[in-house]
């Protein structure tokens, strides 16, 4: 799930960016993380007692284009393919906050029993089977000459401004090509100048596209289940090209870029997770076919 969607996708790319930075810089960036947490309290809404005829489903109102309140999400939907394939109603339990804090403040609540959209590998939760894999893409304009297909291409250190997630592997790497600089009062403008000391801030997908479909930055870097939506839609012309996965720092550590995504439940309810399992082998030519209406490039798994 993108930014990075609540996952471990966020503890990786965070640990990357850290020793990416001074120690000054690590002691503020711990800092934000602990403030962002504390300030997102709120209760969350009331949820009815699970019935086992339903799947409660916890859902972001604010996570565009992957989950809307209004249910087109590309991960709303394919809940609603999982839950009908289990013979269950699928019921959205609605919180108006980003889905990073969907595990947190949903899950572990009990106010809702699955999340959708999680790496698999995430530690908090007991994930399913991946139900498919995704990875970071280079964004430009299709009739662009840069055809930038990694990042060790010496014309990024050079093109005019590159647009990435705050928090994700793009922004790692513009710190690794020694580029963040020149680019950070770029990006913080697309967030209304917003610190995320106090708050979850992050550029929107629809954002990061439009960026670079008026050219305002010459390539941009996201999930691509993030952007594949606005990208078809764009009346401008635009091309994904996958971010290798062998992608390294200059000190040589890896950086990973592609990723299997799941559903998470809680560590205690492992026959949820089996009935899950089953269901999204039941229900993959349907989300399949939701990928493809969106536009998602999807990478064959193992």
């Amino acid at each position: 799930m993108p930014l990075l969607g609540g996952s471990i996708r966020a503890a990786t790319c965070a640990a990357a960016l850290l020793a990416l930075l001074p120690f000054g810089g690590q002691a503020r960036a711990q800092e934000s993380e602990a403030q962002a947490v504390q300030s997102d309290a709120a209760k969350a809404p009331v949820a009815p007692a699970a019935d086992p005829s339903t799947l409660r489903i916890c859902a972001s109102e604010k996570q565009p284009p992957l989950s809307m309140k209004d249910g087109s999400g590309l991960e709303n939907r394919i809940a609603v393919a999982v839950a009908e394939a289990m013979g269950r109603k699928p019921v959205f339990v609605w919180l108006a906050k980003p889905a990073i804090y969907l595990v947190r403040d949903g899950l572990e609540k009990r106010l809702c029993d699955v999340v959708v959209g999680l790496d698999s590998d995430d530690p908090r939760v007991l994930t399913t089977k991946p139900y498919y894999r995704a990875g970071y893409v280079f964004l430009t304009k299709a009739d662009s000459t840069l055809d930038i297909t990694s990042w060790k291409d010496p014309r990024l250190k050079t093109i005019d401004h590159m647009v990435v997630p705050f928090g994700s592997p793009g922004e790692a790497m513009l710190k690794d090509i020694g580029r963040y600089e020149e680019d950070m009062a770029y990006l913080y403008s697309l967030v209304g100048f917003r610190a995320p000391r106090n708050q979850y801030t992050q550029i929107d997908p629809d954002r990061l596209v439009s960026e670079v479909a008026q050219g305002k930055a010459a390539v941009g870097v996201a999930f691509a289940p993030d952007i594949a939506r606005y990208v078809k839609d764009s009346t401008v012309p635009l091309r994904m090209a996958p971010v290798p996965n062998d992608t390294v720092t200059s000190d040589g550590r890896r950086m990973p870029q592609d990723f299997d995504q799941s559903m998470g439940v809680r560590k205690d309810d492992a026959a949820l997770k089996d009935a899950l399992d089953a269901a999204i082998t039941t229900a993959k030519p349907r989300i399949d076919a939701i990928l493809k209406h969106d536009g998602v490039p999807v990478i064959a798994t193992n």
